[in-house]
């Protein structure tokens, strides 16, 4: 498991439009979200990343980057793409599941029309040096945290510079 305030691993993904997205690459203003979602076969992701889609413009504001990270194939992430309301996420695919348990993702072995292997939810919050600030891990597709519940995280954290918690 990382903890707050340690380097997260370089993390190298290929993205849908046929680029590639690079952690160290990144220079956002405050953050970088990363969201790992479970993959195209999982009905709460699509909600979750819907859901992200109406918010992008609100973490833009806050000087936030994101991506969401699945270890689906080129194939099924593309699908995903045409066919869930996401088109301004970055979204990335072919995470191994080496790299998600160096992330301590959970991991999951698949059931009915599900991967053989997938990472379970979630969501890291990065400073600009790639420090782990925040993250909230899942084993189980329920109880991710509500998108207004970071943003109004984020708000406080740069209105009174707060520090990541967690590291002890």
């Amino acid at each position: 498991m990382i903890k707050p305030r340690e380097k997260a691993p370089e993390l190298e993904i290929q993205l849908v439009n046929d680029t590639t997205w690079k952690l160290s690459d990144q220079s956002p203003k405050n953050f970088t979200l990363i969201l790992f979602y479970r993959g195209k076969h999982c009905p709460v992701c699509k909600s979750q990343l819907e859901e992200l889609q109406k918010k992008v413009s609100k973490f833009t504001e806050r000087g936030v980057n994101i991506i969401a990270i699945s270890s689906d194939t080129e194939t099924v992430a593309k699908a995903t793409h045409d066919e869930w309301e996401i088109a301004n996420i970055p979204l990335g695919y072919g995470l191994s599941i080496d790299e998600a348990r160096q992330w301590g993702l959970f991991i999951s072995e698949g059931i009915k029309d599900e991967p053989e292997l997938f990472t379970e939810p979630g969501l890291f919050l990065l400073t600009p040096d790639q420090t782990v600030y925040w993250e909230s891990l899942q084993s189980m597709p329920f109880g991710r945290p509500s998108f207004n519940d970071v943003l109004g995280g984020i708000d406080y954290i740069l209105k009174a510079d707060y520090p990541a918690r967690g590291e002890a």
